[in-house]
């Protein structure tokens, strides 16, 4: 079936298959949450992105083949309630930006800094350090040789809006600057957006409107 990204909390995953790798997405806990699952089509290796909560449905998810890490975008608390028994259940390795880390109240292994690689069995990810809704937010790209970039943002984008800054002026425009130039200028339109919450978009949608979250201030 074609991949929508369309998925609700109690609902089964939504699984976008790409050349070499496969990426399941799910909705789980009071707020919505987006979990990424990604498989190496190569290797069979798993990785997580967000233990968002409900964490029987993540190890259904992930199965027995396990995880070999697990990446949080943020150090807010509805992107990590799970994540330590996740990590007990499947002794994956933890990721996380080097500004939240101290946030996460399970220990990071590996501190991720802009650029960063981060991979999956024969799949690279790049990190993207972006600040504003928090100090060390990384969204995740992958640039896919087969075809068009991916890009896992957490909660710095979504369709319609960078994330929030909770009425922080400085902290929008700081953001937004690290959005517009590390991620829209640096990848083109037919990048995939798949954010912390809601559904996915592209950059190509959210480009046009740039002037306006500029204008608005949020």
């Amino acid at each position: 079936m074609t991949y929508s990204g369309a998925v609700k909390v109690g609902g089964p995953a939504d699984v976008h298959e790409l050349t070499d790798l496969m990426i399941s997405k799910v909705a789980v806990g009071g707020m919505n949450n987006n979990a990424y699952l990604l498989r190496c089509r190569a290797t069979g290796e798993q990785l997580l992105i967000d233990a968002a909560a409900e964490p029987g449905t993540l190890l259904r998810l992930i199965g027995d083949d396990s995880i070999a890490s697990v990446v949080t975008t943020h150090r807010h608390g509805d992107h990590w309630q799970a994540l330590g028994e996740v990590v007990a259940a499947t002794g994956a390795r933890t990721y996380a930006g080097r500004f939240d880390a101290e946030g996460i109240p399970v220990a990071t292994d590996v501190l991720v800094e802009d650029g960063d690689t981060i991979r999956v069995g024969r799949v690279a990810l790049t990190a993207r350090h972006l600040t504003g809704h928090t100090p060390g937010s990384i969204a995740l790209v992958y640039d896919d040789p087969h075809g068009a970039p991916h890009l896992f943002t957490g909660d710095c984008l979504f369709p319609g809006g960078v994330g929030n800054t909770f009425g922080d002026s400085e902290a929008f425009v700081t953001l937004l600057h690290d959005v517009e130039t590390k991620l829209f200028g640096t990848l083109p339109d037919e990048t995939w957006v798949y954010p912390g919450h809601g559904h996915d978009t592209t950059l190509g949608d959210e480009r046009p409107r740039l002037p306006e979250w500029r204008t608005r201030g949020w």
